[in-house]
């Protein structure tokens, strides 16, 4: 059996080194690899891209555009970086979106979507997509992260022996709200504007939770939460990897854990709320549909695999 070659680059870090583990049990895969004295050597690494099937660039921003810059126009790429999400030349990389599946299918260039940006997206996008919400409506996000989220530095400050007491407790970053997920979050969904987004990490390895309120009021011919509720369930019906909860389906004890998908890779949507406010929450692991998942799912399409195929659901 031929298998397809494919080359991490940046293998060692948090998002690659999960992209390497997940294809490394894979029959039909190869996995191209360089020494360590020439992962930062860019000649060896245009060479395994130009021998690869397909490269997954797990890499700062200037790194990844540095070698895209130099890599054949023919090469099948995913970069899991933030420096081609809004670059139109590339396709984003959320399967689910109306017409996205097709475009993955074909591209040499595709962009994982950033943790953070694939909660949002996945609740608001479809209500304006269909008209229920209008494009310049002011809307605001809280998004819950695990410590893995911030790499390999940052996991190593919440997991060291001695720590400072300020790890104990969930910690809001991106105060200045230039957050670099805002310029996807507000093209892949089709708004003017992009929300008000709070981020927090918080004293747990992986997952997350995005939660964006929105009043009954703002939405277009809605007048519940059942609606909404059967209107993502629809658009996303088919998705193997997003499931949409009954409305105002609660866990036992009445609180959703952003943990619960830890190690997985897929995303649940749940609805919340009363005759007057609406909550919309996606849960999913960071590490996940938030990152390596969503590259591997990206991958698998691609190259004609099984779209879940090497994921953990």
């Amino acid at each position: 059996m031929s298998k397809y070659k494919i080359f991490v680059d940046g293998a060692v870090g948090t998002t690659g080194l999960r992209i390497f583990e997940r294809l490394g049990a894979a029959e039909d895969i190869e996995l191209l690899s360089l020494p360590e004295s020439e992962r930062k050597d860019l000649s060896a690494r245009l060479a395994k891209v130009a021998e690869a099937d397909l490269t997954f660039l797990c890499l700062p921003d200037e790194a990844a555009k540095e070698l895209v810059a130099q890599a054949p126009e023919t090469a099948k790429i995913c970069d899991t970086s933030t420096a081609h999400r809004v670059n139109a030349s590339w396709v984003y990389g959320f399967a689910e979106l109306t017409g996205q599946r097709e475009k993955i299918k074909t591209a040499n260039r595709v962009a994982v979507p950033g943790c953070h940006a694939t909660g949002y997206i996945a609740l608001v996008r479809p209500l304006i997509e269909k008209g229920l919400l209008a494009a310049d409506y002011p809307l605001s996000c809280h998004s819950l992260t695990g410590y893995s989220g911030g790499g390999k530095a940052m996991i190593a400050e919440y997991e060291a022996d001695i720590r400072a007491e300020k790890y104990d407790a969930p910690r809001a970053y991106g105060l200045s709200l230039t957050h670099k997920h805002l310029p996807e979050m507000q093209a892949l969904t089709g708004a003017q504007q992009p929300p008000i987004f709070t981020p927090v990490v918080a004293d747990y390895y992986s997952g997350m939770l995005v939660t964006v309120p929105i009043p009954l009021s703002a939405l277009q011919a809605v007048k519940s939460g059942e609606q909404i509720t059967k209107m993502l369930a629809d658009y996303y019906q088919g998705a193997p990897l997003i499931q949409v909860h009954p409305f105002a389906q609660l866990p036992e004890d009445g609180m959703l854990n952003a943990n619960a998908l830890s190690g997985k890779d897929n995303l649940e949507i749940f609805i919340y709320g009363n005759a007057t406010q609406l909550l919309l929450a996606a849960r999913f692991d960071n590490l996940g549909k938030g990152a390596s998942g969503a590259a591997i799912q990206c991958m698998n399409i691609m190259l004609g695999r099984e779209e879940t195929a090497g994921l953990a659901l």
